[in-house]
């Protein structure tokens, strides 16, 4: 029994979970350049999928970016489509040229972000609220800008280790509902 539980933990863990390679991106434009692209205003609409693809969960995104000296503050005002609002505001350094590290209220630790071309990998692990508490979930982001002034972003979401979701967004320079 302990086996065939073990071999089905070890199934859940690799389905669905073919990994990118950062490096794939290395000479792909535009290049993505996070204080760039996310300074003044962006705006964001997204969903939150089970583990079996259901849309769970509908959402916009206001985000505001500045600089402020060695940090970039970037203010996330989350508008869900239930009516629950809510806030982060992210502080984020630089970790060498192409590196960063993020810091948050509901961030256990510190965020590791890493960008290759178009690309940034960014990945943290996050208080959730649940049932009146928290829970820790992994979130794997990999964002992808597009042009200018697009960007989206699939999140792979795990607890222990085992996806439980995904969480997709587009990011626009121009609020999409003016």
């Amino acid at each position: 029994m302990l086996r065939a539980l073990l071999l089905l933990m070890v199934s859940l863990t690799m389905t669905g979970c073919a990994s990118l390679n950062l490096q794939e991106f290395a000479h792909t434009q535009p290049r993505f350049d996070l204080p760039g692209y996310f300074a003044g205003d962006t705006w964001a609409y997204g969903i939150f999928q089970s583990r079996g693809g259901a849309v769970e969960r509908q959402f916009k995104v206001h985000l505001i970016g500045k600089q402020e000296g060695d940090t970039f503050v970037l203010t996330e005002h989350f508008h869900y489509s239930d009516g629950e609002k809510g806030e982060r505001v992210w502080r984020i350094t630089r970790d060498g040229t192409d590196r960063y590290i993020g810091r948050a209220e509901d961030i256990v630790g510190v965020a590791h972000g890493h960008e290759v071309g178009q690309a940034l990998n960014w990945h943290y692990t996050l208080k959730l609220p649940y049932k009146g508490s928290t829970i820790d979930v992994r979130f794997d982001d990999w964002m992808f800008r597009l042009s200018e002034k697009t960007m989206m972003n699939r999140a792979y979401v795990s607890k222990f280790g085992v996806r439980v979701g995904e969480v997709t967004l587009f990011f626009s320079k121009t609020d999409p509902d003016r």
